[in-house]
């Protein structure tokens, strides 16, 4: 099998480095299943994130599942295209303390540039604590920075 490239691959295998927000997030890639457009990431939740109850503030998780969503669908790009996101819904579903953060993203339908989005993010017990669907539209590479 060739390897894969573009930006999201490069990333994840060390040909390029992360983007700096996935990095603040701990962002570490597991796993992709690029034919079913699933994939698994997982992020540190430090102590800089927490709310005054010593909770991960909602805003972390809402980028964290950002970050499993949308990378769900890089996966599945080609090496001269990218994704803008166009909605993003969170649900919070119970607190959670500092810790590994799994999320678990897919895309649920594609129909040319416009792709279903969803994904979880579970804590160190397997609960779920936040999940998201999103909507994003594939884009060329050399108009990535053009988009809102």
């Amino acid at each position: 099998m060739a390897a894969r490239t573009g930006p999201f691959w490069d990333g994840v295998e060390g040909r390029a480095p992360i983007p700096p927000a996935a990095a603040t997030l701990g962002f570490e890639f597991i796993d992709a299943d690029t034919d079913n457009g699933t994939i698994e990431v997982a992020f540190t939740g430090t102590e800089d994130f927490v709310n005054p109850a010593g909770n991960v503030l909602g805003a972390f998780l809402a980028a964290m599942l950002y970050d499993t969503v949308g990378p769900a669908l890089l996966a599945t790009l080609e090496p001269d295209e990218f994704q803008s996101t166009a909605e993003l819904k969170v649900n919070f579903l119970r607190p959670v303390r500092p810790g590994r953060i799994v999320g678990k993203g897919r895309v649920i339908h594609r129909n040319g540039d416009l792709a279903s989005l969803e994904g979880a993010l579970t804590d160190s017990d397997g609960a779920i604590i936040a999940t998201a669907s999103a909507t994003a539209r594939v884009i060329p590479l050399d108009q990535a920075a053009n988009q809102p």
